[in-house]
């Protein structure tokens, strides 16, 4: 806890040094960009070691006791951890575990017996080339940052509040507006975590193992995953495949953690990360009270749904259309920075969304969400289910510091911690 406040303190230092001093209310390209990477590398190993060394194996959840760290790292693993040529600028986050087991060349042999859960060399014989993975991502950049510099300047997401649009445009054309606007404002992103991906997988790094088919996967650390964000039907669902290592970094360092109010704590944590805009902190604010409002209506009336294939196909089309003007809604102030153009844009929509969730809350119970991996089951959309699954085996080690443990002992804990 000393390492984690340590570390995000310096890093707020930073982030108001910038913000406030340099440029405020400009994105620039600068060392606190980086900083944000080694932040969640520094924290995430720091509690990794703390679960390996300082706790007991059964008071961890199975995520964690596949992740924890059982020996202090030297000097030179640690700085080759936080400062490796491939992730320094714009990461992704990877656990310590897999950097380790990737460094020292154990992922591949390691990724496959765990893939087929038996032991089996028919892939072992060579290494696995991430040729076509990285030229399929190279090719989602270009068309990433073609839609940006093409389409997104058509659409700025600062029109929502002009004065004039406000004035004449109807209900209906301002929400498409706004749809399309904070989607045409997606791209940068997809561009920049999907070239790190790229580059990681280039060195080698990222590899998942193989499908049933044979097929080699690539996205081990994979940011996103563009189409189940751009067709996403919850809230959730777009929050899990949305900066999916930041989203892992939450859960294992505070929300798997918190002693109260896990979301509450876990939202304002990821605001602090951000940065200092205030609009970091409206945007975070307001997704609390969606999230909480999403899962309320899911857990209470989505079951009356799914009996038909037409009528969950209506429900997934009108879920659909929520979830994107939701997002859309409560991500506004977080590309708008300021308190006066968020709260003009807010109070130009009479703030229905926050009272539509706020009134959700009172008329729907809200199951308590609990933590271990069990009980925070109880608050898992079925849908998700599948990508659960993906998730642990994606964010568990595939390797261990410690040499008292062997390549079996490693699988078995994983998938222990794939059928919790």
């Amino acid at each position: 806890r000393y390492c984690f406040v340590f570390a995000l303190g310096y890093l707020t230092v930073c982030q108001i040094t910038r913000v406030y001093i340099f440029d405020y209310g400009q994105y620039s390209a600068d060392f606190s960009g980086p900083m944000m990477i080694i932040t969640q590398k520094i924290t995430s190993l720091a509690f990794e070691i703390h679960d390996g060394m300082f706790r007991k194996s059964e008071d961890l959840t199975p995520s964690q006791r596949c992740l924890a760290v059982r020996r202090m790292p030297s000097l030179l693993e640690y700085l080759s951890y936080n400062c490796n040529f491939m992730g320094i600028l714009a990461g992704p986050l990877c656990s310590y575990k897999d950097y380790i087991t990737f460094i020292e060349g154990r992922s591949y042999q390691l990724q496959q017996s765990e893939a087929n859960g038996k032991e089996d060399t028919k892939y072992e014989q060579t290494d696995p080339s991430p040729n076509i993975a990285v030229a399929q991502k190279l090719l989602i950049c270009g068309l990433s940052l073609l839609f940006h510099m093409t389409i997104t300047k058509t659409l700025p997401v600062e029109y929502n509040i002009d004065d004039n649009f406000r004035a004449t445009a109807s209900w209906p054309v301002r929400f498409f507006y706004l749809y399309v606007s904070l989607m045409a404002a997606r791209p940068k992103y997809y561009f920049a975590w999907t070239l790190a991906d790229a580059i990681n997988n280039a060195a080698g790094f990222g590899f998942r193992g193989y499908d049933k088919n044979g097929v080699t996967r690539w996205d081990l650390i994979s940011n996103l995953r563009i189409q189940q964000i751009e067709f996403s039907t919850s809230f959730k669902m777009f929050l899990d495949n949305w900066n999916i290592q930041t989203a892992l970094w939450l859960k294992r360092v505070c929300y798997e953690r918190a002693t109260f109010s896990p979301t509450i704590q876990t939202f304002i944590l990821s605001a602090i990360w951000h940065g200092v805009y205030p609009g970091y902190y409206l945007t975070f604010l307001t997704g609390v009270l969606m999230t909480l409002a999403a899962r309320a209506i899911r857990n209470n009336i989505r079951h009356y749904f799914v009996e038909s294939p037409a009528v969950k196909l209506c429900y997934d089309v009108v879920t659909w259309m929520a979830t994107q003007v939701a997002i859309s809604y409560t991500v506004v102030p977080f590309v708008l920075l300021s308190v006066k153009p968020s709260f003009t844009f807010y109070s130009s929509c009479y703030f229905c969304l926050h009272i539509t969730s706020v009134l959700v809350l009172l008329v729907f119970p809200l199951k308590r969400t609990q933590k271990g991996s069990k009980k925070h089951e109880s608050v898992q959309p079925v849908w998700s289910k599948k990508l659960e699954e993906e998730n642990l085996l994606q964010k568990n080690s595939y390797s261990t510091t410690n040499n008292s443990f062997s390549q079996k002992q490693e699988i078995t804990c994983r998938y222990q911690a794939l059928k919790q």
